[in-house]
């Protein structure tokens, strides 16, 4: 979706510390390192900026054009860190095996099934270097919140945020709903991105949508296991702090 990915780095900011924290675990590992639904670049920059050779795999081909523009202004020392390909995370290949492979920003719960899920853990585990690392954050459902997109009223537009355009500079309201299907674990987001001109009157509406697999802890925990892999810490947060129900999941898990 080409709106999605031009809008993409001012409605999706990430969350408090992730770039830092990811960028601290790529320094560890040394590289190279994989990211998995890399984008627009957003955590990706930073780790080739901090010194370390990293691969982008993602399969939306809008987003990765965003990349390849944002890579372009870069020094040339740091371009020659980037490599982005098009790919899923279910089922690549590439030739090299990691110390690190990492899919921030909630990249795992594109993965709309048990299958997918084991198919592509499978495939990360094929790709680690010896005792190499699985770092990945996911949100954790926070059911009060989920209570409150049930139901017809479950589909109320809310007012999210909003930006300047990066190209007109007009204002962009960003709207946005979301149900969740309790059974198959699925959450629908839609969201609508209203351009307003200078006198506040609407240009362009666009629409997109976005479909995730929220996972449970227990959940995830046994899909790392059952993958081969070994759980070395789950944290709340990415000062590190403890996991509590409805904060991040943050995964660190080695190579079994």
């Amino acid at each position: 979706n080409q709106a999605d990915a031009a809008f993409y780095d001012h409605y999706s900011t990430g969350l408090e510390g992730d770039v830092q924290f990811y960028v601290e675990a790529a320094q560890r590992a040394g590289g190279p390192v994989l990211e998995l639904g890399c984008g627009t670049g957003r955590i990706l920059i930073p780790i080739a900026q901090s010194g370390i050779q990293i691969i982008g795999l993602d399969r939306a081909p809008a987003m990765l054009s965003r990349a390849r523009q944002k890579v372009a202004s870069l020094n040339a020392d740091v371009q020659h860190r980037i490599h982005l390909n098009e790919g899923d995370m279910r089922k690549f290949s590439l030739p090299q095996r990691f110390p690190l492979i990492s899919a921030p920003y909630r990249a795992f719960l594109h993965l709309l099934t048990p299958k997918d899920q084991r198919q592509a853990l499978g495939c990360i585990h094929s790709h680690l270097a010896p005792n190499g690392r699985l770092i990945f954050n996911i949100f954790d459902p926070h059911l009060e919140t989920m209570a409150a997109h049930l139901g017809p009223l479950g589909a109320v537009l809310k007012k999210d945020t909003e930006f300047r355009h990066p190209d007109t500079g007009h204002r962009i309201i960003a709207w946005e709903t979301r149900q969740y299907d309790l059974e198959r674990q699925i959450l629908e987001q839609s969201t609508i991105f209203e351009e307003l001109d200078s006198e506040g009157q609407m240009r362009s509406r666009t629409h997109t949508g976005l479909t995730l697999r929220y996972v449970f802890r227990y959940e995830m925990r046994h899909l790392l296991e059952l993958s081969g892999f070994k759980v070395e810490a789950l944290y709340g947060d990415f000062q590190r702090g403890p996991f509590r129900h409805g904060s991040e999941q943050i995964w660190i898990a080695r190579k079994a």
